[in-house]
Order: structure tokens, then sequence, then C-alpha cells
């Protein structure tokens, strides 16, 4: 589900206090990295990770595709920290323009 830009307006400022769920080191993303984010958006729906040990390229392109791999959407990417949102199967955030079901 793709989200438009008053919706991730709305979401970045969510994210603005949360703390990051996931870190990847310097092993990079592997597959039990991605098991735990689809965890932790299955649970949270809004997640902050930590990428260390890449340059600025490799951090993009990291975040890239864990967007791809989870089937969620990045909210922002701030130096090392990126936000993901993904709504759950019963969503908990409601997002503006979207009417309730």
């Amino acid at each position: 589900m793709a989200v438009n830009d008053k919706q991730k307006r709305y979401l970045r400022g969510l994210a603005h206090q949360l703390k990051p769920v996931v870190m990847i080191g310097n092993k990079g993303l592997t597959e039990t990295v991605l098991a735990e984010i689809h965890n932790a958006l299955d649970h949270h729906e809004l997640i902050k990770v930590r990428v260390s040990g890449q340059e600025k390229a490799g951090r993009t392109e990291m975040m890239n595709e864990i967007a791809d791999k989870t089937s969620s959407n990045l909210i922002m990417s701030i130096g090392h920290i990126g936000s993901f949102y993904r709504p759950a199967q019963e969503p908990t955030i409601q997002l503006p323009g979207k009417k309730a079901k």
C-alpha cells in the first residue's frame, strides 16, 4: 500500500518519538534481521531501523531493500535511521485521508 505525501508527514510526526527497534550491524541485512523487521512491522506497524557500518550510498540502498523485501513504505531516512510503515491486518494507526471501516 502506497502512502501519499500528507500521510507520510503524519507518519513522520508519529515516528519522531520512536526509538529504533532493529539495529543492523556490520554483517548487513541477513535473513534473521529481515525476519525481525517483519515481526516488528506486524506488531507495531511503524518502526525505526538503525543501519551501522555503511557509507551513505550503502545505507540508502539497504533501506530501499528493506522496504522492498518487507513490502513496507520508507517514510523517512535521516543519517543512520530509517522509518518504515506497513499497515497491520487490523491497523491501529489511522492515516489521514482514509475512511475508517
